[in-house]
């Protein structure tokens, strides 16, 4: 049995955004396929994911904090840092925002990638802890920019995991459904298309 972490982020309702779509029909088709996998979801807009602020790093730099307010920060850092750890498989859902990543994903990131447990530096360089896992992103634009160099959203993510660890990463895209919309239902296919294959590549 696998643990899977099920991360969305996107604050509108499934039925108006084409990545949590697509996501739910994935992640259904997924545990269809792996009944005794567990599937753990966390919607980042619904979830208090806090900040790597002057009260974490405080607490980070050794300077002894007793304000209940960063304790508690620094505990639910952990327990997401920790999570992740545990986790063996990792499912990304995101609409690309500003040629980006939505800021929650950023945060998120944030307290996954903390030195000595999800990396550590060597003599060597940078070395990732977290290895034999996988990483699916699935992630929409409306317009076409995957292969923008001025975007900084899948390959941002890949970059992330590989820093951590995970190299065994790959991505779903949908793009161009707002830009040619008398094609969007080809397209959301198109993408649809290729769940088998990568569902039997996460399994």
């Amino acid at each position: 049995m696998a643990k899977v972490l099920y991360i969305i982020s996107n604050p509108k309702p499934i039925d108006k955004s084409v990545s949590l779509k697509i996501g739910r029909d994935f992640i259904e088709g997924y545990k269809k396929e792996n009944p005794n996998d567990e599937v753990v979801e966390i919607d980042l807009f619904k979830t208090e994911i806090p900040e790597l602020d002057s009260e974490v790093l405080g607490i980070h730099s050794g300077i002894p904090v007793l304000n209940p307010k960063a304790l508690d920060k620094i505990s639910r850092i952990n327990h997401f840092t920790d999570q992740f750890i545990q986790a063996d498989k990792y499912i990304f859902v995101t609409p690309l925002w500003n040629l980006g990543l939505p800021a929650k994903t950023k945060t998120y990131i944030d307290t996954i990638c903390i030195a000595g447990k999800t990396f550590r530096y060597t003599s060597a360089g940078v070395q990732g802890l977290l290895e034999n896992k996988k990483c699916l992103h699935i992630h929409s634009s409306g317009g076409f920019h995957s292969k923008d160099p001025q975007s900084h959203a899948d390959g941002y993510l890949k970059d992330i995991m590989s820093f951590l660890g995970v190299r065994d990463y790959k991505s779903i895209i949908v793009e161009g459904h707002q830009a040619i919309p008398d094609k969007a239902l080809e397209i959301i296919s198109s993408a649809k298309a290729k769940f088998p294959e990568i569902i039997q590549w996460l399994s």
